[in-house]
């Protein structure tokens, strides 16, 4: 569905309906038709459009888990419902996929979803959306009777009705990984809060597990490469991925073209040993070849839809290291060892960084990050200088360690330190 259509459907629909809905509930619970309270034994987590944030949220899955021995359930926009099988932290069972093709899809959906809760037995729901009044209907018709999610109290947020039993206050100056973690805080909190979560939330607790990778896939992958580049060897030669793409959430997220094409130029000028894949999803690949076409060497190829999204581990595995936009690309990796170099403008690293080995490339011009929770992370930017003043020859720089180790040892390197380009 068109980004901007959404964004009118859930300010215009969203709020009247929030309001009706919380007057419901107020009245009598007519909309909720809520069990009676008792311990959380299922846990739906919602989190519909953005797949990175499943992996930003998989350490307050895992400790509500390993605190409750709750069973744990998502709904999920169908596009981005492959990121929950990279871990799979909730069964696939417990899985609501929620068509967004249409509206009337979507409609439809709702109403499946308003039984799927009730044959699920849903008792607790963890709304992890920061904007979207769309979550916080279903947070509201699920008949949980308890509802944890972000609440605006006397900030400039986003109306999003009365439907939570527990009030999270958001902090836009602290990771999004541990505002998840806070919300699980509430949820285990054993007083009540105004507002929820009065916690400390250590580093440590956003320990990321890995993805396994099996040989039988990795010598498979490292065949399907073989085929698409010609030149390529396992050994001696190094794997350098680029991720040139970005979300059509916030497009103003991609490095410029242009600039990618001239830093692959130099990275295989000066690298003999160095290929070269451009990755990305299907849709992505026409576009790639337009890139590939002006790099111009046979050891740089499109490989953008070779792999689907449970084949990125494995890829991620044999690779240096990848260059990316702020995009899903840049949380999956953190699943593997692999070191990725993210941009960063629009958003910041200090709140949206990844949770694995990586190194934020950040201009920190003085009108960034320019969205967030509280503008429905739209901008009125049309330029994003932020991106565009970071060079290829300063990002050439930033490479160089790893470019400079061999491919194995790369691809396990920790000793990156962040950097800023000012």
């Amino acid at each position: 569905m068109n980004i901007e259509l959404v964004r009118k459907l859930d300010f215009y629909l969203g709020i009247p309906l929030c309001l009706i809905g919380s007057l419901l509930k107020k009245v009598g619970g007519a909309l909720a038709f809520a069990r009676k309270p008792g311990p959380p034994r299922n846990v739906l987590f919602i989190e519909l459009s953005e797949m990175g944030s499943v992996v930003l949220a998989d350490p307050a899955m895992v400790k509500l888990k390993r605190s409750l021995n709750a069973n744990l359930h998502f709904a999920i926009f169908r596009k981005n419902s492959a990121s929950l099988k990279l871990l799979d932290t909730v069964p696939r069972e417990n899985v609501f996929v929620m068509g967004d093709a249409g509206i009337f899809e979507v409609v439809a959906d709702c109403l499946r979803f308003f039984f799927w809760a009730r044959a699920k037995g849903i008792d607790t729901v963890v709304d992890l959306e920061l904007f979207s009044r769309f979550t916080a209907l279903l947070t509201g018709i699920s008949g949980a009777t308890r509802t944890v999610g972000f609440h605006a109290f006397y900030n400039e947020g986003l109306y999003r009705g009365n439907f939570l039993t527990h009030k999270v206050a958001y902090n836009p100056h602290q990771h999004i990984s541990k505002n998840f973690i806070a919300l699980v805080n509430a949820l285990l909190s054993g007083e009540a809060q105004t507002p929820y979560s009065k916690t400390a939330i250590a580093d440590e607790e956003l320990a990321l597990r890995k993805a396994p990778v099996a040989d039988e896939a990795r010598q498979a992958l490292i065949d399907r490469i073989g085929r698409a580049c010609p030149e390529y060897r396992l050994s001696p030669h190094q794997l350098v991925l680029l991720n040139t793409n970005a979300s059509d959430l916030v497009p103003l997220r991609r490095w410029p073209q242009a600039h990618y094409v001239k830093l692959a130029r130099m990275i295989l000028e000066s690298h003999p040993n160095v290929v070269i894949l451009l990755t990305g999803s299907k849709a992505e690949r026409a576009g790639k070849a337009g890139i590939e076409r002006e790099i111009g060497s046979a050891r740089c190829v499109n490989f953008a839809g070779e792999t689907e999204l449970l084949d990125l581990p494995v890829l991620y595995s044999l690779s240096a290291f990848m260059l990316t936009n702020d995009s899903g690309p840049a949380h999956f990796a953190s699943v593997t060892q692999m070191p990725a170099f993210v941009f960063f403008g629009p958003e910041t690293p200090a709140v949206y960084g990844p949770l694995g080995t990586m190194t934020p490339i950040y201009a920190g011009l003085a009108c960034s990050p320019c969205v967030s929770a509280s503008n429905h992370r739209k901008s009125a930017c049309r330029d994003n200088v932020c991106l565009q003043v970071i060079t290829p020859e300063q990002v050439f720089e930033i490479l160089k360690p790893a470019l400079e180790l061999p491919g194995s040892e790369a691809g396990c390197q920790k000793a990156f330190l962040p950097f800023s380009v000012r």
